[in-house]
């Protein structure tokens, strides 16, 4: 077979349900060898999305192809070289963690030392335990391990990191990176923002079955156009209002002791902390924060709380 730098090509996929359109119109390309991201908010129509690619939903229009297949023409072909991580799964509580992963090595004609996987995920103490005795991160990372048992040339992760703590989510995030290193093309979904832009190479976020910006972490930050902040805390008395007049500054937002000024990069910080002084403010806690994509998030999918 002939390696052609498009690994998935998806165009105008719509899926409907009774009732909703989960999918309306999902274009986009993930090339070899890159981690591809995917974020929306609950019910923007991620996992059917997801699902449509990897041949476990039958989209009700568009076409799909995966590593030049169509999952639904040639599920067996792709299977032998696709790993997939379910955002839900279970095991039999009475299987074995070694168990789970030999069973599954027995699938594939040229599978991974499900071994060294075992060490990969930290997982070798818990080898011979029950599946039903794990914790709840512990079954995520088994599950990551079973994605990754075939050896595969593309990787789905749906929720990676869910129910992770902080370091084994960076450890997760190195594995990932360890993965691409080695050729593997990876599509996420997260509702991590920091993992996103941490990880990917580009990143499509949907919101209401659509694909409504598309590109690089650093790009979408850069087309939002937000503003820099200044924060820091002041005694209850302190007036900040001449703030409003610092060269760069936009805006200023003070909740109780804590304030945040919004402006421009240029200049902004010491412009501030000057106007502080000058004014015999007396400050603490005082960081800047730069536009991240949790804030192209919120632009493009709103604040508000979503079922």
């Amino acid at each position: 077979m002939v390696l052609s730098d498009t690994v998935i090509a998806a165009r105008d996929l719509v899926k409907d349900y009774p009732g909703i359109r989960a999918v309306d119109g999902v274009t986009l390309e993930v090339k070899r060898g890159e981690i591809f991201g995917m974020v929306g908010p609950n019910g923007a129509g991620k996992t059917t999305t997801i699902e449509c690619l990897e041949g476990l939903r039958r989209p009700d229009s568009g076409t799909v192809e995966v590593l030049g297949l169509d999952p639904l023409r040639s599920p067996y072909e792709l299977r032998d070289m696709v790993g997939i991580q379910f955002q839900s799964a279970a095991l039999p509580d009475r299987l074995r963690v070694w168990e789970a992963l030999d069973l599954f090595a027995s699938f594939y004609r040229q599978p991974a030392d499900w071994r060294t996987l075992l060490g990969q995920m930290g997982l070798e103490e818990k080898r011979n335990d029950y599946f039903g005795k794990l914790s709840g991160g512990q079954k995520q990372r088994l599950f990551i391990a079973l994605a990754l048992v075939g050896s595969p040339r593309l990787v789905f992760f749906d929720e990676l990191t869910t129910g992770l703590d902080p370091q084994a989510r960076r450890a997760m995030w190195d594995l990932i990176r360890d993965i691409q290193g080695q050729g593997t093309t990876v599509f996420l979904t997260t509702h991590f923002m920091e993992e996103a832009e941490r990880l990917c190479d580009r990143v499509a976020v949907m919101d209401h079955g659509k694909v409504v910006a598309m590109d690089s972490p650093a790009s979408l930050v850069a087309s939002l156009a937000a503003e820099y902040r200044v924060v820091f805390e002041v005694e209850p008395a302190s007036q900040v209002a001449p703030l409003q007049n610092v060269a760069g500054v936009v805006r200023v937002e003070r909740i109780g002791d804590r304030v945040v000024v919004y402006g421009r990069r240029d200049g902004l910080i010491g412009g501030v902390v000057s106007a502080l002084e000058s004014q015999e403010i007396h400050f603490t806690n005082l960081r800047t924060e730069q536009p991240t994509l949790e804030d192209v998030f919120l632009t493009l999918t709103g604040r508000e709380m979503r079922g």
